[in-house]
């Protein structure tokens, strides 16, 4: 696997998702407050590998904050609180943080040395939760079917072998054929530059559409399944992810098609009942009014962007986690997996 994030000599390197698939450059941030711009730009997206970027991000600020812990750490949380509201990764991965500076604030060299350790934990978790992500849900594919997926859930968006890719890398691994059908995802058009980028690499099959062409595809009895990733999962089951991920689930639902979501159990937020809860993001008006830095609207054109929006459970046929495959009936599943985690 390519890196995604990785801590080297006490910095953090990311690659730089915006520019892909054209350039693969990386961005070494020497700060936490560099960190934290990288995450609200979008250099670094999706949930788990958001959750990584905190965590380091933190462990940046403690290492260089000096003796004065406590002020510098509130401060710190604050600034990587605020970068992206809906992806759950991120607010588990600062309370993990809380509780290890809890334990060790009044030990500062010791608390720096924890936190660089704790950071570096939660990437090697990360990679090893998405593998067991993929092993268990790949049981869910046959040979010889495709596959649509909306945004990237690959490995671009953990810390390594993704979530929803990573169900379709464990099941070519386990020498079934499948072909992907990657949808664009305006406005950012992460399935274009990087779903499409990652399964290249792979060797993988895939064909880009465009965003509006995946119920043609499915009346056409072209598609099988769908698979998808997620920012947040409410207790009921309802899933945010990506804008446009609830149109595509409308039309699975439609044509029959199942609909799958592949998330580690820290996209579950198990502090709220339902989706209407979860906070979504609103960005730039310019990622709707521009494409690929050529102006397609008028300066003065008003406009809606939000990030992410909502699937309702109903819609949804199974929730693939590292612990299990969560089926209809989420709330008493959810319920039941938060009791292993408490």
């Amino acid at each position: 696997m390519y890196p995604v994030i990785e801590w080297k000599n006490d910095k953090v390197l990311m690659i730089d998702q915006r520019i892909l698939p054209l350039r693969e450059e990386f961005i070494e941030h020497s700060t936490y407050e560099e960190v934290a711009k990288s995450i609200k730009d979008m250099v670094i997206r999706g949930a788990p590998a958001i959750g990584v970027a905190a965590a380091m991000g933190i462990a940046l600020g403690i290492l260089k904050s000096g003796d004065n812990v406590e002020e510098a750490f509130k401060k710190i949380v604050d600034t990587i609180s605020s970068t992206r509201p809906t992806a759950v990764n991120l607010f588990w991965a600062v309370e993990r943080m809380k509780k290890l500076f809890a334990m060790f604030k009044d030990d500062p060299p010791l608390l720096k040395q924890k936190m660089v350790e704790e950071a570096l934990t939660i990437d090697r978790e990360d990679v090893e939760i998405n593998k067991k992500i993929g092993q268990n849900g790949q049981v869910l594919f046959k040979s010889g079917q495709t596959v649509l997926t909306h945004c990237n859930a690959g490995a671009l968006a953990t810390a390594g072998y993704g979530t929803a890719l990573g169900v379709i890398r464990a099941a070519v691994a386990n020498g079934k054929k499948i072909e992907v059908v990657a949808d664009e995802t305006r406005p950012y058009l992460q399935g274009a530059r990087l779903t499409v980028w990652e399964l290249q690499r792979d060797n993988i099959p895939v064909k880009l559409i465009t965003d509006n062409m995946a119920g043609h595809l499915m009346s056409k009895g072209i598609i099988d399944a769908v698979i998808v990733g997620a920012d947040r999962i409410a207790g009921n089951g309802d899933v945010a992810n990506k804008i446009g991920t609830y149109s595509v689930a409308i039309l699975a639902d439609y044509h029959n098609i199942p609909f799958y979501v592949a998330a580690p159990v820290s996209t579950i937020d198990f502090s709220i009942e339902t989706g209407k809860e979860i906070p979504i993001e609103e960005r730039s008006k310019e990622e709707v009014t521009n494409f690929m830095n050529q102006r397609t609207a008028r300066p003065e054109t008003e406009v809606y962007n939000p990030a992410f929006d909502v699937t309702p459970h109903h819609l949804v046929a199974a929730i693939i986690t590292e612990e299990k495959i969560l089926y209809p009936g989420y709330k008493d599943e959810i319920e039941k997996l938060k009791t292993l985690f408490e």
